[in-house]
């Protein structure tokens, strides 16, 4: 897509309210600066790491403890940086909140509702306004938002990245990559392998002193686990299938290792902005640290995830946050922290900036986090057949016309959703205060509502007791919703 920022100004909406409460939100800064960028670096700018795991439960994390899991490295970040212990996927599942990083929104506003979807061209990612202020961009490892040809719909190429090396899905052991849309073939564990491809990306940027975005995406510990002897052999004690799961998150820990120590190695570490999350909650072999419901569900566990960010020279002193924060706030936290402005044509954001929470500044969050799972399939994307199709085309082993790139044309809007029909369960999260809004098929709903800060749990519904409370917030979500309607059905973008 073409970006395009205005030079004397900049308008954005936001929408959460719904219409009449939409405002004008200012990041601070001057993208004026992103010219001189583009010419001479400016050394005060932090390069950015973006880590994500896939499937990693809030409780599967050896500081979290007490556990067999065995993650130093993990361990290490959360005693040392800033470690967020109420982050919260965008989504239950993969590509939603994959989709939510990228653009600072709601993946439902842009027709992303399950795994397997993609992401609109419309859409503005942090890749394409990274690359305005003088940014080289890569992406490594699971995509899962769109194709892996070149050039192909909602790539990582038509997305703002200029080097990638990307699955269409989880991958395992030895995985087919596409890099840059040519398939190449990876020997060993494949969170390893990921860090292995992003790795020389870092070392060009740093040579050629340009700041960076490394998108460093693992398929780790998604189904099905297969970890190599000598992690399975750190679990003696466990069953085979234990075995396979901790020994793929200790595999993946190593290889967070391995990119931390290069940072180092290369002297930049201090100035990089390492941002570690997964993309939803816990699988049943996973722990969810004691709190209610998996992946694919609103209930805590399905949501809230691990997280840390460490910036040695922004983050002295190590701290542990349980400000309410998530997905959606990754894109408008690195515009903020670069003094960037927003595009002249940013759609609606759902994220609000951290810096001021980095900063030691944020104590609570004024806006709340908007969650919603409307009823859609997932669309299966196996990735090593996908590839293997696409390397025998490229070998000249099968006729072009035998492979068909499995998106359909991602950014044709095609259908209009009723705003007065809001399907599915959505929550709000503001404060230590949580909604559920149950929809039921005649179209009445259930509210329930919990106190986090007391009942983590999701035990006790406190609806009966907080009826003002629940009015409140019922008309919050459902302002917000109706916004993200307006947004699927296009209202939002503007001209291209």
């Amino acid at each position: 897509m073409n970006l395009s920022i205005s030079q004397s100004g900049y308008r954005c909406t936001i929408a959460w309210l719904g219409a009449s409460l939409l405002g004008c939100w200012s990041l601070a800064g001057a993208m004026t600066a992103s010219a001189r960028a583009a010419a001479s670096p400016d050394p005060a700018r932090p390069n950015i790491v973006l880590c994500m795991a896939d499937d990693q439960g809030w409780g599967d994390v050896g500081y979290r403890g007490p556990t067999p899991l065995k993650t130093p490295v993990l361990d290490e970040m959360a005693a040392s940086g800033l470690r967020l212990d109420r982050f919260y996927a965008a989504a239950p599942v993969c590509s939603p909140t994959r989709g939510s990083v990228l653009t600072g929104r709601h993946p439902n506003r842009f027709g992303c509702f399950a795994w397997g979807n993609t992401l609109r061209p419309q859409e503005i990612t942090v890749a394409e306004a990274l690359k305005t202020a003088g940014y080289t961009t890569g992406h490594f490892g699971k995509w899962h938002v769109g194709s892996v040809t070149a050039d192909g719909p909602a790539s990582p190429d038509t997305s703002g990245f200029d080097r990638w090396v990307s699955c269409p899905n989880f991958f395992d052991l030895s995985p087919l990559m596409s890099s840059n849309g040519k398939v190449i073939e990876t020997e060993g564990d494949s969170s390893v392998v990921t860090v292995e491809q992003a790795i020389p990306f870092v070392r060009e940027a740093v040579e050629k002193k340009r700041p960076f975005l490394a998108v460093v995406w693992f398929g780790s510990p998604h189904h099905p686990h297969q970890a190599l002897p000598e992690d399975k052999a750190r679990y003696p004690d466990q069953s085979e299938k234990l075995k396979n799961f901790y020994g793929e998150l200790t595999a993946m820990d190593r290889a967070i290792g391995m990119l931390r120590d290069e940072l180092r190695r290369l002297e930049v570490a201090d100035n990089t902005l390492f941002w570690y999350c997964s993309d939803n909650g816990v699988l049943p072999e996973g722990s969810a640290g004691g709190l209610k419901g998996r992946k694919g569900s609103l209930w805590e566990g399905g949501i809230r995830v691990p997280a840390i960010i460490e910036w040695p020279a922004r983050i002295e002193e190590p701290r542990t946050s349980t400000v309410p924060c998530g997905t959606v706030d990754i894109y408008p936290t690195l515009l903020d922290a670069l003094g960037m402005e927003l595009p002249a044509n940013q759609p609606p954001l759902d994220g609000v900036s951290l810096v001021p929470l980095i900063d030691g500044r944020m104590e609570r969050r004024e806006k709340p986090l908007g969650f919603w799972v409307y009823p859609s399939r997932g669309i299966p994307r196996r990735s090593r057949q996908i590839l293997a199709q696409l390397r025998a085309v490229q070998q000249g082993e099968a006729d072009p016309d035998s492979f068909h790139c499995p998106y359909s044309d991602p950014g044709k809007i095609t259908r209009q959703y009723p705003e007065d029909k809001l399907p599915g369960h959505a929550a709000l999260v503001d404060g230590n205060w949580k909604l559920h809004r149950m929809a039921g098929k005649d179209g009445d709903a259930r509210y329930t509502l919990f106190d986090l800060a007391a009942d983590p749990a999701e035990g006790q519904d406190l609806a009966a007791e907080q009826p003002d409370r629940v009015d409140r917030m019922k008309a919050a979500l459902h302002a917000w919703q109706v916004s993200v309607v307006k947004s699927l059905n296009g209202e939002h973008y503007a001209e291209q």
